[in-house]
């Protein structure tokens, strides 16, 4: 990831970490979601295979996720981190869970309604 690439990942955290701070009853954070999803970053903006740090990221987030407002708050920060990272390719993004055999209880996608996660 070039410097600009790490600048922008770096920001994305501090703002996760700063909207999700209301939010006390989640115990997963958008900085734990955030930093937890950096190995997919080079897959979700260039294709290619899924490196193995990407799905052992995205299997452990999934089993750290087991409350409604856990799977709520991990669904908003993967939109919002969607949303604030320019060339993620929407197809590598909604196939990722599927290409790593996790089972998300959403899409990843910038228009999921987060609320409707159960």
């Amino acid at each position: 990831m070039a410097i600009s690439g790490f600048v922008k990942f770096a920001c994305l955290v501090l703002v996760c970490m700063v909207v999700a701070s209301p939010h006390v009853e989640a115990a997963v954070t958008c900085g734990q979601v955030v930093s937890k999803l950096s190995p997919c970053l080079g897959y979700l903006h260039s294709g290619g295979t899924v490196p193995a740090a990407c799905c052992n990221s995205l299997r452990a987030l999934n089993a750290a996720a087991r409350t409604t407002p856990d799977r709520q708050a991990a669904c908003g920060c993967l939109k919002s981190a969607y949303n604030s990272i320019s060339g993620i390719k929407p197809a590598l993004a909604s196939s990722l869970p599927g290409s790593c055999g996790v089972n998300l209880p959403y899409k990843i996608s910038p228009s999921i309604d987060c609320s409707t996660v159960r």
